[in-house]
């Protein structure tokens, strides 16, 4: 089994089927649609899971790493786009919304800091998966 987290962020940009393991939901994702998907009980058994937590604290902060070094999100549209909603929503579920507003929240200062290049939709859709 490859370790996600010591992946390049070549790596990371390539490989295109890890984001909804790293970061999981309840409902099933069109990109890599044999990934799992979560029930009641195994969101209550993560949330409940320290080192489940832990873990999970760890892939945002790769995740953030990756984005923080890397300018190739910054456009307008790009798949990174779908993966930061998806890690937005399962932070917030999982963690708490103060993870998932922190996680926003750093992404946001990127994007200004790149010249706001991001289309107003996956703004949209980053800002509702912050809040749900």
């Amino acid at each position: 089994m490859v370790d996600v987290l010591n992946l390049s962020d070549e790596q990371l940009e390539e490989v295109h089927d890890y984001i909804q393991w790293l970061f999981p939901l309840p409902s099933r994702s069109a990109a890599e649609p044999h990934a799992p998907t979560l029930t009641r009980t195994e969101i209550a058994a993560i949330q409940a899971d320290a080192r489940a937590i832990k873990t999970l604290a760890q892939a945002a902060e790769r995740m953030l790493q990756f984005y923080r070094q890397t300018s190739w999100w910054l456009t307008g549209y790009d798949h990174n786009h779908l993966r930061i909603t998806r890690i937005i929503r399962s932070l917030r579920l999982l963690i708490g919304q103060e993870a998932a507003q922190s996680f926003h929240q750093a992404i946001l200062t990127l994007h200004k800091a790149a010249g706001a290049p991001v289309n107003a939709r996956s703004l949209q859709f980053w800002a509702e998966a912050a809040q749900d």
